[in-house]
């Protein structure tokens, strides 16, 4: 198979979808791979690294879009690049088609077999292609948002872990799954006071046996989300429900409670957001201010760590991107269940049932 790997477009996306030890993996296994010029150098891997590994070098999108059987990315396609597909295409990247109807047409239209990372599932129900970015985020969510607790930042001028006879800042995580719980890995080392919300019961108890004495945890009721958002200095909504848009947990009417100057930070952004007064932002422009409460929803937050974020991402995806080259996606797919969990679209139709639910299209 013709395998290709443009640069990334997003705003300050410096990732990318293939490495070159996964290109020198993908070729010993007997494919070709393509890729653009200059697509590594977010995170210092230069053209001659990939011709090392075995890859050709093209000059521009275009090229690899025109030599290629299958696109390997990191984030959505821009429209740019979703006009370069064809039906012949498989795209492998991440989607989050539930916050982004646009997109899912224009996927559509193209005809080509897109495949979601954030839907390839395992044999535990987990998702092991989303796991990585989520550790990413989760920790990351705890910097970003004592840094903008700062005051010079517009924060309400608190150190996460206080000091001897000042408390801690108190930080609520919203969600105890892998995100929340790298979040709160990171507070908890930065002595903070942690409270962690969820409705599974059982996942609570699992969570207060991990973490001990470190942090409390609560069930995640309307009034209690109300109560916690308006005690914390910070907010992380680390909620998600694969390939669906996310529930909002924290309404308007709850941010009029907090006091002025407090952060929340949206991990769930990529899937519409879990507060009702989120937008997606960028890294050029990352936060905004709604009643005195900062808001940090940057909508590729594992972007800003590239390095450390591509290797994580290529360690999870590249045996799936092997299974792809090797069968094709319709064999590979019927081979492997949890890799079809992974298909959003194609034939112009959406093929995952909570996208088209989220999206209020017609499932097929």
């Amino acid at each position: 198979m013709r395998v290709g790997v443009p640069k990334e477009i997003k705003n300050h996306e410096y990732r990318v979808g293939l490495t070159p030890a996964s290109v020198a993996e993908l070729v010993r296994a007997g494919h070709q791979v393509v890729v653009q010029t200059g697509a590594g150098l977010g995170i210092d891997f230069e053209d001659g690294d990939y011709v090392a590994a075995g890859a050709s070098i093209v000059a521009d999108a275009a090229a690899v879009f025109a030599g290629s059987d299958m696109i390997v990315k990191v984030k959505e396609p821009q429209p740019s690049e979703i006009a370069m597909l064809e039906a012949r295409h498989v795209l492998f990247t991440y989607l989050h088609l539930a916050a982004d109807k646009p997109q899912a047409l224009g996927l559509m239209a193209s005809g080509a077999t897109c495949i979601a990372y954030e839907t390839v599932t395992a044999a535990d129900r987990s998702l092991p292609l989303l796991k990585p970015m989520s550790e990413v985020a989760g920790r990351m969510s705890i910097q970003v948002g004592a840094h903008y607790l700062e005051k010079e930042q517009g924060g309400r001028g608190v150190l996460l872990g206080g000091v001897p006879g000042v408390a801690p800042a108190r930080v609520a995580i919203l969600g105890g799954g892998v995100s929340g719980v790298n979040a709160a890995q990171m507070a908890v080392g930065m002595r903070a006071d942690v409270t962690i919300y969820d409705i599974n019961n059982a996942r609570l108890a699992e969570l207060d046996m991990f973490f001990s004495s470190q942090i409390k945890t609560a069930y995640a009721s309307t009034a209690a989300i109300a109560q916690a958002v308006k005690n914390a200095h910070l907010v992380i909504g680390a909620v998600l429900v694969p390939g669906a848009a996310a529930p909002k947990l924290v309404t308007r009417e709850m941010l009029r409670t907090m006091k002025r100057g407090s952060v929340l930070v949206d991990i769930a952004i990529d899937q519409g957001g879990c507060f009702e007064t989120s937008h997606p932002t960028t890294h050029d422009d990352p936060v905004f201010e709604v009643d005195g409460v900062i808001h940090y929803c940057v909508a590729n937050m594992p972007g800003a760590v590239a390095r450390t974020s591509a290797f994580a991402l290529n360690n999870a995806t590249l045996p799936f991107a092997l299974k792809l080259a090797n069968l094709g996606a319709e064999a590979a797919m019927a081979a492997d269940p949890h890799l079809a969990n992974g298909l959003n679209v194609s034939g112009g139709k959406i093929r995952h049932q909570a996208v088209a639910d989220a999206l209020d299209l017609p499932m097929n």
